[in-house]
């Protein structure tokens, strides 16, 4: 059984991914793909068309987009149970998992994380009114996360679940960002989730490392 990732070391879907498999213990190799480069190898276009990251590969099986590969790989590999079985929690990781495609990964990564912490870290031009559009979306969002969000350890029950792998890496950039950590900080539920799940072994170990911010 060969298992691949072929992504990009900065994605945050990528680390979703990665997140996904170190959860379920499956020994992957990890592929670096640049999507954002003039030179993506044919051989990757085949497996995703789109020229977008990440992409999982299990032998003569291969699957993109985020949902599906996390999906594909709580069912198809042995491991603790990363979706609830029972009807309204199974809908509510789901529901949530959605609100991170949908609403949070603009403000919170592309806006916010990029603009306040990426691209200076690159030495490339930041754009405030992007910081602040992201920040002005955000309590909106961290607000109806806390909402659907129940009340035990983690976001659907006391169990680990898909909801948590996908959120968690959009969180971990967001408050790398000084206003972002201020504020979760104002969201208790999320903030106590936020404090446990980031000391995960799985999430410490997939964690991307950034460039050093500029001295």
């Amino acid at each position: 059984m060969t298992v691949e990732l072929h992504g990009y070391q900065y994605s945050v879907y990528s680390w979703i991914a990665r997140l996904a498999l170190h959860e379920k213990g499956v020994v992957h190799n990890w592929i670096e793909v640049n999507p954002f480069s003039e030179n993506v190898p044919a051989s990757y276009l085949v497996i995703h068309p789109f020229k977008r990251v990440p992409a999982l590969v299990h032998d003569a099986f291969f699957v993109y987009e985020t949902g599906a590969i996390t999906r594909y790989v709580d069912e198809a590999f042995d491991g603790p149970k990363l979706q609830p079985t029972e009807p309204t929690e199974r809908a509510r990781c789901s529901q949530i998992m959605s609100i991170v495609d949908s609403y949070a990964y603009w403000p919170l990564v592309r806006q916010v994380f990029s603009h306040r912490v990426f691209r200076p870290r690159l030495k490339r031009s930041a754009d405030e009114s992007e910081v602040q559009r992201g920040l002005d979306a955000a309590p909106k969002l961290l607000s109806a996360l806390e909402t659907v969000s129940g009340q035990g350890q983690y976001l659907v029950g006391n169990t680990l679940s898909l909801a948590d792998i996908h959120l968690a890496p959009m969180i971990g950039y967001f408050v790398m960002a000084p206003e972002g950590a201020a504020l979760l900080r104002k969201h208790i539920k999320l903030s106590r989730w936020w404090s446990a799940l980031s000391q995960r072994t799985a999430f410490l170990a997939t964690r991307p490392g950034l460039p050093r911010a500029p001295q």
